[in-house]
């Protein structure tokens, strides 16, 4: 029972080494639940009683130590400036709510074996881990860091293939290895051959080396299209935890506009400014934003560069004469205000394009469950400074320049779904620009995760991306996944680069996830037929 345990902190551990920011470590993906899978194995194997609960025990301690060693600073962002017992509750989500959900797909799994043989019962095992994959994406309590396709951030020479299938390809692929590694050793182990040795070793030699063998291939001969076009990405490194107090509004503008004006080139085209980047106390108007001193300032700068444009992060609202949405709040006199974490392009004409923050931080930016919990919108109100939580808007939006760029303005947290951007790429956009404030969780692997996902991004879409962090990392990304240039931590910067716009689509951008849900379908469509004609175990 005790060396149970041990193989699932040994599996906890692997995960962890294999995890961003640790460089080139992701490989060991490939074989780290293996010892889960023996612990898992000897449970159902032996004569105990309730092995249900003890294999999900077994899953729960691997998950929930890989998760809490991973994403450890969850908490640290929240209890800086949350009671300690709402930092707590908020940091359960990721802490506790995920490791549930991946110890549930190993229970069901152990249900399974006991009606079906282990060759089933493993596409099974794959389906339900790739089902609590989906569902972290899409239900209120969304918290898709830990998806097992994001470690290969770390060594994205090896996923060019994600371009075809996304991080879900990833999945899918740490899992068949992992799952051919177990049979291997397990036979070796108890000398046994239900499924030919040889025929296993070739599986898992063709598992292992024909995608990373594509990748490299596609790495090393992957050239862009030559479409030139200047940007600048600005890191002000303003404290989010004192804004106002230590930086007003006025003053954090200037330095905006000294940092772009340090590196800006005449034909500059894009500024792009952090998240919240363009505030006021109680926030920005957007109807009346022509109207504040900050507008005119940010025209005055544009004189200067003829077709330049500039992308921010602003704290806006918006006013309406009834309640539109279940965040907008008494405003006095019969009007309701609506708070939004949210993106704005200006340029020198007097046209504004704004973009609403649409992935919003579940229990930070809004309340999840919001109609089924709507009596907690009091404690809530002190996360987004609004009754509940910001607004959204339900669809990501390009934004264009005047001479007709189109840049997708993603929103911090929003840079972890794959999905989501492509859908700003399939609507026009040549190249990504993300917008995050990494401040909150200081100099934690936090920053360093987030800068990594965004790899993911330009390669599945084969955008650049330009990243503008208020307190690092800022930086530009090319359409093969390498960091071009990036700013360090804590400390004012401004880049400029020259990147290459696309305007080609890659069969994910195209199709999205469609290999996730054709192997959720096969799999639980194998599964049902199987349980029904009773399959003997093996």
């Amino acid at each position: 029972m005790k060396n149970n345990y041990l193989l699932a902190l040994l599996s906890a551990f692997l995960l962890w080494l294999a995890w961003p920011p640790i460089p080139y470590s992701s490989p060991i993906l490939l074989f780290a639940f293996v010892p889960l899978l023996f612990a898992v194995e000897r449970v159902i194997r032996s004569d105990e009683k309730r092995k249900g609960q003890q294999i999900f025990r077994l899953a729960f301690l691997t998950g929930f130590l890989w998760n809490t060693a991973s994403i450890y600073w969850v908490y640290n962002a929240m209890s800086a400036y949350l009671p300690g017992y709402v930092a707590i509750l908020i940091a359960l989500i990721p802490f506790g709510l995920a490791p549930l959900l991946m110890a549930l797909a190993f229970r069901l799994y152990y249900q399974l074996r006991r009606k079906t043989g282990i060759g089933y019962s493993f596409v099974g095992l794959v389906s339900f881990w790739l089902a609590y994959e989906f569902l972290h994406q899409w239900w209120d309590l969304a918290f898709p860091w830990m998806t097992l396709g994001n470690a290969f951030a770390n060594f994205h020479q090896l996923i060019q293939w994600y371009t075809v299938t996304g991080v879900f390809g990833g999945s899918i692929w740490i899992w068949i290895a992992n799952i051919l590694c177990f049979l291997l050793l397990w036979q070796k182990r108890e000398k046994v051959e239900a499924i030919n040795n040889k025929k296993l070793y070739v599986a898992l030699a063709i598992t292992l080396i024909l995608p990373s063998g594509i990748s490299l291939v596609q790495y090393n001969s992957y050239t862009e299209h030559i479409n030139p076009s200047e940007v600048v990405v600005v890191q002000p490194n303003v404290d989010p935890y004192g804004k106002f107090n230590f930086v007003s509004p006025e003053e954090q503008l200037t330095n905006l506009m000294a940092l772009s004006n340090s590196v800006g080139k005449p034909n500059t085209e894009f500024f792009i400014w952090p998240e919240t980047a363009i505030s006021a106390r109680g926030g920005i108007d957007e109807e009346e934003f022509r109207s504040y001193p900050a507008y005119d300032r940010i025209q005055s700068f544009l004189n200067t560069y003829k077709n330049g444009n500039v992308l921010s992060g602003i704290e806006s609202y918006q006013i309406y004469n009834y309640q539109k949405t279940m965040t907008a709040r008494d405003y006095g006199d019969n009007r309701f205000l609506a708070p939004f974490n949210a993106a704005v392009l200006i340029d020198e004409s007097s046209k504004l394009q704004f973009y609403h923050k649409s992935k919003l931080v579940p229990g930070v930016e809004q309340l999840p469950f919001g109609q089924v919990l709507a009596f907690m919108k009091p404690l809530f109100a002190h996360f987004g400074g609004s009754t509940g939580g910001y607004g959204s808007q339900q669809e990501p939006s390009v934004v264009y320049s005047q001479s007709g760029i189109g840049a997708a303005p993603v929103i911090c947290y929003e840079s972890i779904w794959g999905n989501y951007v492509a859908e700003y790429i399939k609507q026009g956009a040549q190249f990504i620009a993300i917008v995050t404030n990494d401040g909150w969780w200081g100099d934690t692997s936090g920053k360093d995760q987030h800068l990594a996902y965004a790899k993911l991004r330009a390669i599945e879409n084969r955008r650049w991306v330009a990243r503008s962090a208020n307190t690092g990392i800022s930086g530009f990304i090319n359409q093969r996944g390498d960091i071009v240039q990036h700013t360090t931590w804590w400390e004012p910067a401004a880049l400029t680069q020259e990147i290459n716009l696309n305007e080609e689509l890659t069969f994910y951008t195209r199709n999205g996830d469609i290999i996730l849900y054709l192997v959720l379908a096969g799999g639980l469509f194998s599964i049902y037929n199987l349980i029904r004609r009773k399959v003997p175990r093996a």
